[in-house]
């Protein structure tokens, strides 16, 4: 991809209410346009909050953080999105309200993305059947390839549904628990993601496993490896994976390889687990990131 391709996010913007009462913004593709912004992308980012003190608060961050919010809808019926988030064993565990405003994306008031960017989307705001047409016009424009964040939270997501984005999808990222819960459950892990790849004819398959670091599998079959170093100051793993995403779409649109590509994207993750929460409005945190790329 070309630098000057155009990263569209399409999806949730919640909060996360933590048991010490903090607050912080999050949902999976938030965070990843939040961190695109910071890295120089420009994403244009596309969701719906309500017409309340949430959702005012969201778009003044947005604003203060330079994003484009043009494609933040308002929504009057339905509130912004809420998560109740626990931690079990360093593990975030998520409590996630329904009919949320990001459930009620109005496809005719999206502006068709141009030819040529990188669409991302997750799985989660397909729950609601007004979200997921909205993403289905989307998907109408020629020329925008598709990373598919799978992202499996019970009981909000159908095996329809995801097949059906996986079948589409250009680049695919899930877990080790997620590729077994769709069904590829063959013992020999390269062989389960060779079956997954050649099922939904992915270009790129990115596996993320936890404190053991994240592999790639391409489609002429060459595996991909990379282990993290020990977290220093391990806060949560709460958004790790988006980190881990943000840094992926940023790899793609600038052409780096996918040894480069995987290692960023791993080093980024590991940084974002001293956060509490997913993301940060300190800019020295990207700036001492994005030194360590030069």
């Amino acid at each position: 991809m070309s630098s000057a391709a155009q990263p569209y996010v399409f999806g949730e913007v919640l909060f996360d209410n933590f048991p010490n009462g903090e607050k912080v913004l999050g949902g999976a593709p938030f965070n990843v346009a939040w961190h695109l912004q910071a890295l120089g992308d420009c994403p244009q980012f596309i969701s719906r909050v309500g017409d309340d003190l949430p959702g005012r608060e969201i778009l003044q961050a947005m604003d203060d953080w330079g994003m484009n919010a043009s494609g933040l809808q308002r929504d009057p019926q339905h509130p912004t999105g809420q998560v109740v988030v626990e931690i079990a064993d360093n593990e975030p565990r998520y409590t996630i309200v329904p009919d949320s405003a990001y459930d009620f994306i109005a496809a005719d008031s999206i502006l068709p993305p141009g030819s040529g960017g990188i669409l991302y989307h997750g799985t989660l705001a397909l729950r609601n059947a007004v979200s997921r047409n909205a993403l289905e016009r989307l998907l109408e424009q020629d020329g925008i390839a598709i990373f598919l964040d799978v992202n499996l939270r019970p009981p909000w997501w159908q095996r329809e549904e995801v097949h059906r984005c996986l079948a589409r999808a250009r680049w695919v990222k899930l877990n080790l628990d997620e590729l077994r819960r769709l069904g590829f459950a063959e013992k020999n892990l390269e062989r389960a993601i060779a079956e997954f790849q050649q099922r939904y004819a992915l270009e790129q398959v990115i596996l993320t496993r936890g404190e053991n670091g994240a592999l790639v599998r391409t489609a002429d079959g060459q595996l991909h490896n990379v282990v993290p170093e020990p977290a220093e100051d391990f806060v949560d793993a709460v958004g790790a994976g988006d980190a881990f995403s943000a840094v992926y779409l940023h790899g793609l649109l600038a052409g780096w390889t996918i040894p480069a590509t995987l290692a960023a994207a791993q080093r980024f993750a590991s940084k974002v687990v001293g956060l509490r929460g997913a993301t940060t409005t300190e800019k020295d945190f990207y700036r001492s990131f994005l030194s360590s790329l030069r």
